[in-house]
């Protein structure tokens, strides 16, 4: 059969909010998956009040965060601490190849949505269920968003500087690292479903998935005993290795230099400084102990560069250099624009905003962002009648009843 997407065909009932849970569900939605988003006025998600909001003006269908993580879904809402409403849900389970969940394992259960009994009406179901610190433990029912869990993951112990308070990340790090676990996951459980007829539960803890990218310090910890701590932009393994300041406010240059023939390479782009010549620097191991005095001779120069030339220069001489980008750098770079990364929809409040596109491209099965995030309950009419098969007068009740608004 003959697919314009990789994920035609596949229907998701997405309970998720915030990050990961929507990012995860967006993968799907962007390659050709009908996506039903179920949203509530009485507690929207938390990303629709965040910024950036259009023209600085904040409202629940105004917020670009939340736009971001929401393209090529339908939105509806539902007060799900209604009954009418839980078995309104249950109908788009039977529905749905997929249902998702990121709340903590308490919320779900509550509303009679778990997937021990969401099985019973779907035996094919895969549920995904993924929450800080997974469904069963001490710490299950901790609710939390991705700066916490960056926190307790590690990740803030070990950014900054040895001298000061941690410098961590920006935002909820680990907010955009589980998702690609999860869609991951997700894609496997449709394969093996395909082969078996078999549907899967699905518990993806968002801690587990984060300390994958600590491996190197759990394991040296493990068995070295070594605990990582703050350094700055020091490298164990490169030097000079730090962002440089160069001419202009607020404008720097990112420079790795991990071997001697980088460091040769290095030289020759800076007219063979004398200081290159020093015996403390002669090696990489000798660098590496010395970069403290080195680093300051290498700003010493890139304090009179412009850092696009600058970044230009090292990079053609075979030295990983680059730009400290800002937004505005980004949204003008010409690669970024060479790929087409941002890309415009219009969204029914804000109008035409730039969206992220795709980091990857399927040759065969090309994604793209095929509509716009939708505001609260923009698709109610669509999903409770061509999906749910509601009549025109039961709608108006269950809108009455403010189980739907």
């Amino acid at each position: 059969m003959n697919r314009r997407y990789a994920f035609e065909g596949i229907k998701v009932a997405d309970f998720t909010w915030v990050g990961v849970g929507p990012i995860t569900t967006k993968y799907l939605a962007d390659h050709g998956a009908t996506v039903v988003r179920i949203e509530s006025h009485t507690r929207p998600d938390v990303l629709r009040l965040a910024p950036p909001w259009r023209d600085g003006q904040p409202g629940l269908n105004r917020s670009q965060f939340f736009a971001s993580f929401n393209t090529s879904k339908y939105g509806i809402t539902l007060d799900l601490s209604k009954p009418v409403a839980q078995q309104l849900a249950k109908k788009l389970v039977a529905w749905a190849d997929i249902v998702a969940e990121s709340f903590t394992p308490k919320v779900m259960r509550h509303w009679g949505l778990d997937y021990e009994q969401l099985k019973q009406v779907n035996p094919r179901l895969i549920m995904l269920s993924t929450c800080q610190q997974g469904q069963t433990g001490p710490h299950a029912l901790y609710p939390g968003f991705g700066q916490l869990m960056a926190s307790l993951s590690g990740f803030y112990h070990i950014s900054g500087w040895p001298d000061r308070p941690p410098a961590p990340p920006y935002g909820a790090y680990t907010d955009f690292i589980a998702p690609r676990f999860a869609a991951t996951v997700l894609m496997a459980a449709l394969d093996y479903r395909r082969r078996t007829g078999i549907g899967q539960y699905i518990d993806l803890a968002q801690y587990e998935a984060s300390l994958h990218f600590l491996a190197p310090a759990l394991l040296d910890y493990h068995v070295n005993g070594r605990i990582l701590g703050r350094e700055g932009n020091h490298s164990l393994r490169a030097a000079p290795h730090g962002a440089y300041r160069c001419q202009g406010e607020d404008r720097w240059l990112a420079i790795s230099v991990s071997n001697d023939a980088q460091w040769q390479n290095f030289l020759a782009a800076l007219d063979h400084p004398a200081w290159g010549q020093e015996p403390r620097f002669a090696t990489q191991s000798l660098r590496l102990a010395h970069r403290d005095a080195l680093d300051p001779l290498v700003e010493a120069w890139t304090v009179q560069q412009e850092a696009e030339a600058a970044a230009e220069r090292l990079q053609r001489a075979g030295v990983p250099a680059g730009v400290v980008q800002n937004c505005l750098d980004l949204h003008q770079d010409p690669r970024l624009a060479a790929w087409g990364m941002f890309q415009y929809l219009d969204h029914p409040e804000m109008g035409p905003s730039p969206y992220e596109g795709h980091q990857f491209h399927l040759s065969k099965t090309p994604g793209e962002l095929r509509w716009a995030a939708p505001v609260m309950g923009q698709h109610n009419e669509y999903v409770f009648t061509e999906i749910l098969g509601l009549s025109q007068k039961e709608i108006a009740t269950l809108i009455e009843e403010k189980v739907i608004y």
